[in-house]
């Protein structure tokens, strides 16, 4: 078998065995039990909470869970402007890198408040690391705050009734000290060990091969990279993100980036059937995450390994794949591998450029952002398919004859109308801003790099990567301007904050309600048939949605080829 081939065999097969067990210490986190960790971080909390006057045994409601996660975030966005904006004159500037304008700024510090990291500059020119170091802090925050608002679902499905949803502040914390620490920890040991640079200096210089001295821009990456990709948040130290031979170094360390952005959002699969103790409905979800990721995963690397016609067609060997936009320390079969790992969970890190992808890889990196379901961003994925099981739990119930009900509880007309202003606002979020930027050529489409199909793909990339909370980009769009700036900071915030308060709601109406126990009537969700049904949903929903704008863009692209 081909070595690359198994190189992403490891890659998902570790990832796997490693998430099973990660999945059952994150349901003990959250459920307040012993873990191994405890005599470490418990003394840590324990200041965080005195210093900060907070009460982590005090219960919340859902609504005030949502009030406490949003006024944190309107905190962090007022400190991260005043950084960002005052950058030149802040002290850990050794390259003299200026301050950001406000409206890049603005972009910025909303992109990694939502946990996207859309970065419309480039990192080593674009901010100093001063500006890096409060961007890391975003990093483990926003991941931790994710993650805390899929703790608030779990408790609500694991309590029979109840208004009382645990501690926001607890969970977030513990998310951030237990799960997300911890990790990066391991993932940065090995980067220092392969070569990444873990220095406050300035730029280095070098002789390069060719004879010429060059200064290479350094910093503190090896602490930035690994939360990066451990919160799922994606945003690169370097411009050129992990295709940077600084961020990236080796096979290695690719294999452990990949594993560390892959882990956590696995995980938390298991975790929801551990906590709520009904396993067998974290596995049916795994089953469909799973399917639905190599449905796009292995077309990918089939694609990228098979190169361009229209090159050979020229009489050049395309025997390596389709090179263009990729290193060869990493090879087209896991830079095909990675821009759907990438894209299905929303970390938005690169280890090529997507603008180069084949037109059809291109086609299943959008779709991946697009459903936004398949295992998702930390926290944040298990909130997405939550929104489609209720979807179609309501609609089996009405196909079948039966009172839609979920984990004991009836679904009734409040959470679905819930469940469906979610569903809708993605595709309308990603489409309307596509559509504003096409009809105003001026400020929108005057960006694109390349005409036609490719500069409409260009486009609804941008749009589709900050509904998504993804963060990558087809790189060719000139998108530091004050209306790319803005509109994509718009579509950041609703394409962040409305999937999580929409899921948080409805579990903490669902939690308030009688429980039912299960009789002759009720319908299975821990079934592979029902499972087929959510999987059936997903697709309806995201081929009714997107089916036209994908024909504009990378299908017609990839007709254009022939």
């Amino acid at each position: 078998m081909n070595t690359e081939i198994l190189g992403i065999i490891a890659m998902f097969g570790i990832t796997f065995l490693l998430a099973i067990p990660l999945g059952k210490y994150i349901a003990k986190v959250y459920g307040g039990e012993k873990t191994f960790l405890d005599p470490i971080f418990i003394p840590l909390e324990k200041l965080f909470y005195k210093i900060s006057g907070i009460n982590p045994s005090k219960e919340m409601t859902w609504k005030q869970h949502l009030v406490a996660l949003l006024s944190i975030n309107l905190l962090w966005f007022l400190m991260s402007m005043a950084i960002l904006m005052n950058m030149s004159w802040l002290p850990l500037n050794p390259d003299g890198n200026p301050s950001q304008s406000a409206d890049l700024a603005f972009n910025t510090t909303i992109s990694f408040l939502v946990n996207c990291n859309l970065q419309h500059y480039s990192g080593e020119t674009g901010i100093s690391y001063l500006g890096q170091m409060w961007l890391m802090f975003l990093q483990f925050v926003t991941a931790g705050i994710g993650m805390a608002a899929a703790a608030v679902v779990f408790k609500a499905f694991r309590e029979k009734t109840t208004t009382q949803l645990g501690n926001f502040y607890n969970y977030f914390v513990k998310s951030c000290t237990r799960i997300l620490l911890p990790i990066s920890l391991i993932v940065a040991a090995v980067l220092v060990f392969e070569g990444t640079p873990m220095t406050f200096n300035g730029k280095d210089t070098i002789t390069n091969l060719q004879g010429d001295t060059v200064q290479v821009s350094t910093g503190p990456v090896a602490a930035f990279v690994p939360i990066k990709h451990v919160g799922t948040n994606g945003g690169g130290f370097f411009g050129a993100n992990g295709a940077h031979p600084l961020e990236n170094p080796t096979y290695l360390t690719n294999m452990v980036e990949m594993i560390a952005q892959f882990i956590i959002p696995m995980a938390m699969v298991f975790a929801f059937g551990f906590f709520i103790r009904k396993r067998k409905f974290g596995w049916m979800i795994f089953g469909v995450m799973t399917i639905g990721f190599w449905l796009l995963a292995a077309p990918n690397i089939v694609m990228e390994m098979n190169g361009n016609p229209a090159i050979a067609n020229m009489g050049i060997d395309i025997s390596q794949g389709a090179t263009e936009g990729k290193e060869v320390r990493i090879g087209a079969a896991a830079s095909g591998f990675w821009s759907i790992v990438t894209t299905v969970i929303s970390t938005g890190s690169i280890n090529s450029m997507h603008d180069s992808s084949m037109p059809l890889s291109g086609m299943n990196e959008l779709i991946a952002m697009m459903v936004n379901a398949f295992y998702g961003g930390v926290g944040a994925g298990i909130l997405n398919i939550f929104i489609f099981i209720i979807l179609a739990v309501f609609i089996s119930g009405l196909m079948v004859g039966r009172t839609p009900e979920f984990m004991g509880k009836k679904i009734e007309a409040r959470e679905m109308k819930i469940a469906m202003i979610i569903a809708l606002a993605h595709p309308f979020l990603i489409l309307g801003g596509t559509a504003i930027a096409a009809a105003f050529p001026s400020v929108g489409s005057v960006a694109i790099s390349n005409p036609g199909h490719h500069g409409f793909s260009q486009m609804l990339y941008e749009y589709t990567s900050s509904a998504a909370n993804n963060g990558s980009g087809f790189e060719g769009l000139g998108d530091n301007t004050l209306f790319w700036n803005i509109s994509t900071g718009i579509v950041l915030l609703l394409g962040r904050f409305l999937p999580i308060i929409g899921p948080v709601a409805i579990a903490g109406l669902l939690a308030e309600k009688k429980f039912i126990p299960e009789s002759a009537g009720t319908l299975k969700t821990d079934t592979s048939t029902f499972g087929i049904m959510i999987f059936a949903v997903i697709a309806i929903i995201a081929a009714l949605s997107f089916f036209p704008a994908l024909a504009l863009g990378p299908i017609a692209e990839y007709f254009s080829l022939k």
